[in-house]
């Protein structure tokens, strides 16, 4: 049947969308990326575009993407395994890459057991349905990701079995898990650890505290999870995230491949039980085909490159740009939300400003990502900049130039 019906309702939806000022901009079209060149890092040509722009928008923070070891690991598996897995994982659609970047990121973040997914966002999904029970009652800090919110709603949390903490705030946590109802027999604190609009982390110490305190009272305990997936790689003195920041542990991590680690796909780590009930009841793991073979291995060689000397220095150049960087905002008088991690935003506060920033940052050969009303709250509207380790002193010092001279 024709779409001449439904054509119309959704023009109306995706104008309703740009009325409130939610629809997406079109799609910049990525065609080529050049290496980088002395004192110059990496660059990226657009479709429609002469220029060659400078990107402080990519999760890409330890700069593996086009990375040697990692192109040839891709190109070795694809070659040996096919270009895709052809089946589900139960249906022998396992290859001995997927095992080994299991077995290898379960080692990196210092968990017996991994399971790895399409991504982070369904691997929250396949968590949380299989974390979910009857009695369960969850526990959410209100910057949390999309994909945390949507995982409540997957997993068929009903309203009166969960709850939200104020931003980083332990004492609102302490005084949600208080007003768990006796009956529940089971809670789940999630969280972000690193809030990947702001830059700032989880104060994950003190939350594990306040979770030990109620743990005793509920029949499976109180279960910390968080999502580490702008953490994990690019955080801590050897990238072990945020949990390495703060020397604190959760019982449950969830991170991704396709940030620091430079590829695709996620994971999630904890115990041998936890990943076995995963693997059994995690519908974004059973019904889906896992990532194809060249993924797996071109992640396990990223994993391998960022626990190394060469990840090392890769971190310290993210560390001393990423600083070169917010002195440089202090130095022009400019707003942020302070932090060691390599998010770093800019905060405008003003709609029409931000729009003209960004236009002017463009206009500069620079790529970077204005967020406005309605996904940051009026009067918080932000330019979130990404350092990556690619970047140069001399790329930092681009964008300070240009950002002195911005309306």
């Amino acid at each position: 049947m024709p779409l001449d019906k439904l054509n119309p309702a959704l023009v109306h939806d995706v104008q309703a969308l740009e009325q409130q000022g939610r629809a997406k901009s079109p799609e910049r079209i990525i065609t080529g990326y050049l290496a980088p060149q002395g004192a110059r890092g990496p660059r990226y040509t657009l479709s429609g575009s002469d220029s060659e722009f400078l990107r402080m928008n990519s999760n890409s923070y330890l700069s593996l993407s086009h990375h040697p070891a990692l192109l040839e690991a891709a190109d070795h598996a694809t070659k040996a395994f096919g270009a895709g897995p052809g089946a589900v994982r139960f249906i022998d659609g396992t290859s001995a890459p997927h095992v080994a970047l299991e077995e290898r990121i379960a080692r990196f973040t210092g968990r017996p057991a991994a399971k790895i997914f399409n991504s982070a966002y369904t691997t929250v999904l396949g968590l949380s349905i299989a974390l979910s029970g009857p009695d369960t009652f969850w526990i959410g800090d209100e910057l949390n990701h999309n994909c945390i919110i949507r995982a409540m709603r997957i997993a068929n949390v009903p309203r009166e079995q969960r709850a939200i903490y104020k931003h980083n705030d332990v004492e609102d946590l302490r005084r949600q898990l208080d007003a768990v109802p006796s009956s529940i027999g089971r809670v789940i604190v999630i969280f972000d650890g690193i809030f990947s609009m702001r830059g700032d982390n989880a104060p994950l110490a003190e939350i594990q505290q306040v979770c030990a305190g109620a743990h005793p009272r509920i029949r499976d305990g109180v279960i910390t999870v968080m999502d580490d997936s702008h953490g994990i790689g690019a955080y801590g003195a050897s990238g072990r995230g945020t949990e390495e920041y703060c020397n604190a542990r959760v019982d449950i991590l969830i991170g991704t491949f396709g940030k620091a680690f430079g590829v695709n796909g996620g994971f999630v780590a904890g115990s041998p039980e936890l990943i076995e009930a995963v693997r059994q009841k995690a519908d974004t793991y059973i019904y889906t085909n896992p990532l194809g073979a060249g993924d797996a291995a071109a992640a396990l060689a990223g994993v391998d490159v960022a626990d190394g000397p060469e990840g090392r220095d890769r971190l310290a150049n993210l560390r001393a740009r990423t600083k070169q960087f917010r002195d440089g905002l202090d130095s022009l008088g400019r707003e942020s939300i302070p932090g060691p991690h390599p998010v770093v935003p800019l905060l405008i506060r003003d709609t029409s400003k931000t729009q003209a920033a960004v236009r002017h940052l463009f206009d500069n050969a620079i790529l970077a990502v204005g967020l406005t009303f309605p996904v940051v709250p009026r009067g918080d509207e932000t330019i979130r900049f990404q350092i990556n380790a690619a970047h140069t002193a001399g790329d930092i010092d681009q964008v300070l130039h240009a950002l002195a001279s911005a309306p």
